[in-house]
């Protein structure tokens, strides 16, 4: 394993970081808590973990699994989606319990998707209470969890409050969040890329995805993280584990890790685009919408469909559970085509958004 800074904390963090929202059976605690503590013993040394993961279980499986490691040899991660500072301090304090910890490496300001959800989360003192609690020293650094688009978490970013980011990243929507890794690198700051694997969908359709691999990369896998890490400005991927034998493969991945070349990143990322023929890649061209359509993350939830055995549920999942968003707006769609005219890939976005208004209930 091998470390990086994250940001100007001093904090040196594992490549690889433990994302605690997908183990096998969180109902048994001390079997999950076996593969934390495994992870640790690989090298891992930052846990990515929140209340409402595993059934309200991943916070309790963490403080199980902390129990046996030193202390000052590991970092903790969670978060709060709390609006209300007073409703944020109190799920901080009920964190720190089920993590039998008496402060929090990494507190997110969690699942900012809207700038109107970070202005509620400002406006509802959320931000202040997290700022108060890092001076009474219950949190180290407060940091950010977002799904924005790229130009939009640039902006959150550059007001300054953050001292980290944790977002989306991988080699199906790096054009979506390369604003946002970049103005993290410019002002030095920690990025942690949760779904580096996108969200199990890269492994799984290993064949697919088969460009990504350089001749010196045994598995897509390695791959995919390969490509996360070239990026100087990425402190850390997030990995979601099931059990040992994925920690094991994304440790091994990263053993001994030569940073892909510019040009080798750039071949990937041309190669990309012609080997997802159909898939949109987030660029946000086709943006603004005059009928007010957020057109890229209906067209990410399309991608799901595509990637995803073509099922139309996979559109309302990604809608739902990552965007928040209902498939109502696409029925605000005129058809007038500008998005049509400006998308770099030529995508039939109307009949998309025709298809995706009509799962709407």
């Amino acid at each position: 394993m091998f470390y990086r800074e994250y940001g100007k904390t001093g904090k040196n963090v594992s490549a690889i970081s433990f994302g605690g929202m997908r183990f096998e059976n969180p109902s048994d605690v001390d079997g999950s808590a076996e593969i934390v503590y495994h992870a640790y013993r690989r090298g891992i040394n930052y846990f990515d973990t929140a209340p409402d993961y595993c059934d309200k279980r991943s916070e309790m499986i963490m403080g199980e699994a902390f129990k046996s490691m030193k202390p000052g040899t590991f970092y903790v991660s969670t978060k709060s989606a709390k609006a209300k500072g007073g409703e944020l301090r109190a799920q901080l304090e009920e964190s720190l319990k089920r993590l039998g910890v008496d402060r929090i490496h990494f507190f997110h300001i969690w699942c900012i998707i809207t700038l109107d959800k970070w202005e509620e989360r400002k406006r509802g003192g959320a931000v202040d209470a997290a700022l108060r609690a890092r001076e009474e020293g219950l949190v180290d650094h407060v940091v950010v969890s977002s799904h924005l688009p790229g130009a939009d978490l640039k902006e959150v970013l550059e007001e300054n409050i953050f001292e980290g980011v944790t977002l989306g990243y991988n080699v199906i929507n790096f054009p979506y969040r390369e604003e946002a890794v970049n103005a993290a690198g410019r002002l030095n700051l920690g990025v942690v890329t949760m779904n580096p694997l996108g969200g199990g969908i890269i492994p799984s359709q290993a064949g697919r995805f088969s460009f990504i691999k350089s001749r010196d990369d045994i598995s897509v896998v390695q791959a995919a993280l390969r490509f996360n890490l070239s990026n100087p400005n990425i402190t850390s991927a997030l990995v979601g584990f099931s059990n040992k034998g994925e920690v094991d493969e994304a440790v091994s991945a990263v053993k001994n890790m030569v940073p892909y070349t510019h040009e080798r990143v750039a071949e990937i990322e041309d190669h990309i685009f012609d080997s997802f023929n159909g898939i949109c890649t987030g660029c946000g061209y086709c943006l603004p919408c005059p009928g007010g359509v957020d057109i890229p993350k209906m067209m990410d939830s399309y991608n799901m469909k595509i990637l995803k055995n073509n099922s139309p549920d996979e559109i309302l999942k990604r809608l739902n559970m990552y965007w928040d968003l209902p498939a109502q707006n696409a029925l605000q769609c005129t058809q007038c085509g500008e998005c049509e005219e400006k998308c770099t890939q030529h995508l039939p976005i109307i009949e998309r958004l025709d298809e995706i208004g009509g799962l709407s209930p």
